[in-house]
């Protein structure tokens, strides 16, 4: 995996805060440079904004930006933090969407942690090796075993390939996806494939418009031992 690393061009894109660990970000995204850059410097302005309020929910939340829609995760110990880690993240410039999935409770265990940490690598590996699909269009976070996509896909075809890796990692008990679907490159030829239960697979969309807030998709997952 670390020789193909070098190949991938492109940036990364910016995950900040305590869960981080938990999730990775995608190499060589097909954006310009430009905005490269104005995700890493939404994400560095969110993290920044939060530890002016509190040092605890810049350490307790992960922020991840993707094409300006800036992901959240994380625990906090109370609502009135949450809405204030939210309302933030909306005020910085340039943010277009913000997907709060963050959770009030106590915070994880490190075991907790490290699983998650083995989630995300397993799914990136799984992505990275299919050819079917373009991975470097897919962020990952993983969260108490939730797994959160974001990116955009070149057809439900494609998205439903990544949902059903992830949905089958052990350990994983739901999948979140915010994933817009979009006209463009046309994907590899499909293999063939066995049958998926229809309640897996996220309902079909046409290509997300561009001016359409990103569709919310959950899997529930029985954990696999």
């Amino acid at each position: 995996m670390l020789a193909v690393l070098p190949a991938l061009s492109g940036c990364i894109v910016a995950a900040a805060g305590a869960g981080a660990a938990g999730g990775y970000s995608v190499l060589g995204q097909e954006e310009s440079a430009g905005d490269q850059l104005k995700d890493k410097t939404i994400a560095a302005q969110v993290s920044q904004s939060w530890d002016q309020y509190s040092h605890d929910l810049a350490h307790d939340l992960a922020v991840t930006v993707y094409q300006s829609r800036v992901l959240i995760t994380g625990r906090v110990p109370n609502e009135q933090m949450r809405q204030e880690a939210v309302q933030r993240t909306w005020k910085v410039d340039g943010v277009k969407e913000v997907y709060d999935e963050v959770e009030v409770g106590p915070d994880t265990h490190f075991a907790d942690q490290a699983r998650d940490t083995v989630i995300s690598t397993r799914l990136r590996t799984d992505l990275l090796a299919d050819s079917h699909i373009k991975s470097i269009n897919y962020t990952v976070k993983t969260e108490s075993g939730v797994v959160y996509i974001i990116g955009s896909a070149r057809s439900q075809a494609e998205l439903n390939r990544v949902t059903d890796y992830a949905r089958n990692i052990p350990n994983v008990r739901r999948v979140v996806s915010y994933v817009r679907i979009r006209s463009g490159e046309p994907p590899a030829a499909e293999p063939a494939a066995a049958a998926t239960p229809a309640s897996a697979t996220p309902p079909s969309v046409q290509d997300t418009p561009a001016n359409a807030p990103t569709p919310r998709a959950t899997i529930e997952v029985t954990p696999l031992k």
